[in-house]
């Protein structure tokens, strides 16, 4: 059956977002929309997500992303 194209941009959307759970050990988990992507829409959401972190980092005093922003306090810690 055939997927309606809005909710598949939901899902992209959603896949190139920069939060991401963890689970017990603090492993970083995928998003669970990105199960529901076919591969060309998962590079459509590696390239959103790419855009969408050069953008905050744009944004950012620091020139940094979201990631880079968690990844920093992780190290910090």
């Amino acid at each position: 059956m055939a997927r309606d194209p809005r909710e598949i941009e939901v899902l992209i959307e959603e896949a190139a977002g920069a939060f991401r759970t963890r689970d017990p050990d603090g492993r970083v988990l995928p998003h669970p929309a990105w199960a529901d992507l076919d591969q060309g829409d998962r590079r459509k959401a590696h390239d959103l997500a790419e855009l969408l972190r050069l953008l905050e980092g744009a944004l950012d005093p620091n020139g940094l992303s979201t990631t880079a922003h968690t990844v920093l306090a992780r190290i910090r810690r």
